[in-house]
């Protein structure tokens, strides 16, 4: 679809460029993985691309990055060659990183200076991601399975210092991968990595859970702030576009716990909120509050637009 540039009420077509080199796009890339993607960098072009050896070859990883939220390591691989198979490209570097755990651990430590060991990482969440200017209709049929942990995007250059990386959603998604496939490698990773639903988290009878939880979505969605979802083991992340979680849900049999950034006794609701940052759970918040009724959305809506601003308080002006 073109872009359009307005002035004057008239537009005009902004004209797309092309990238000279892989690399200008890897470059790119990475001075800007943490806006774009929400990614720590970790290791590629910018210090040294990090490569281990598995299944008899050579795996040169282009870009490393990590996702803190997650505790997950994300593979980034660029492509202007339209030839090669999204899916056996994707299952081998992902099969390379689980078969070399210690050594993916060692890179992430020495280049962010960190401590982790390999049980501190989720590498049910591991994920790769192909960037190219275009992939073939082939390719994007490729991702039309529920559970694939493979992500295309493609990057396109325009006049005026313009960029979009615009994210290739499946068409439609059927059946696990796992369970059609007989490939070794992609039955070995399909067993360790899982992407979740909302069906992982909401059970078949739990009808009104799911009626809160699609009109907190649709209110949330209204907000001034760009969101994107994710859904993790044990709750959904609602995530700005600098790669921040300022809101989580926990889905229950009864209704939503929603965790919000802010410390408690930051704001005044008429929702009960509690502290929540001294005792275990599963998500990134401080303060928390359960919502039974949709009579209760809207404030926890206008709580989480609050939880936004507190979490990007370095970026934006308090709204």
């Amino acid at each position: 679809m073109a872009i359009f540039q307005v002035k004057n009420n008239k537009v005009r077509v902004v004209n797309k460029k092309k990238f000279d080199l892989e690399k200008d796009i890897q470059e790119l890339a990475e001075e800007n993985l943490e806006t774009i993607f929400g990614l720590k960098f970790v290791s590629g072009f910018l210090n040294q691309e990090f490569s281990v050896r598995a299944q008899e070859q050579d795996f040169y990883i282009d870009t490393l990055g990590f996702d803190e939220a997650q505790r997950s390591l994300v593979i980034i691989e660029y492509k202007k060659d339209r030839s090669f198979s999204v899916i056996d490209q994707g299952f081998a570097y992902l099969s390379a990183m689980l078969n070399h755990k210690a050594d993916f651990v060692l890179e992430l430590n020495e280049k962010l200076n960190k401590n982790f060991a390999k049980k501190d990482i989720d590498w049910e969440q591991s994920r790769i991601i192909f960037i190219s200017p275009e992939f073939t209709n082939y390719q994007h049929n490729a991702i039309n399975f529920k559970d694939l942990p493979i992500y295309l995007y493609e990057v396109r250059l325009y006049d005026n210092g313009l960029i979009e990386f615009d994210p290739i959603k499946p068409y439609k998604t059927t059946e696990s991968i796992g369970k059609l496939s007989n490939d070794k490698i992609i039955q070995s990773v399909s067993k360790e990595v899982k992407v979740y639903t909302v069906e992982d988290l909401i059970k078949p009878n739990w009808t009104a859970t799911k009626t809160l939880l699609e009109e907190f979505e649709k209110q949330i969605y209204k907000l001034d702030v760009e969101t994107k979802v994710k859904y993790t083991k044990f709750y959904i992340a609602y995530m700005s576009k600098h790669g921040r979680n300022y809101v989580e849900v926990v889905p229950q049999q009864q209704g939503l716990k929603v965790f919000y950034r802010f410390p408690f006794n930051y704001i005044k609701s008429d929702l009960q909120l509690e502290d929540c940052s001294k005792i275990g759970h599963w998500t990134n918040g401080n303060s928390r509050t359960s919502i039974t009724d949709t009579a209760q959305i809207p404030e926890a809506v206008k709580l989480s637009r609050d939880s936004f601003y507190f979490l990007h308080r370095d970026i934006y002006k308090t709204k």
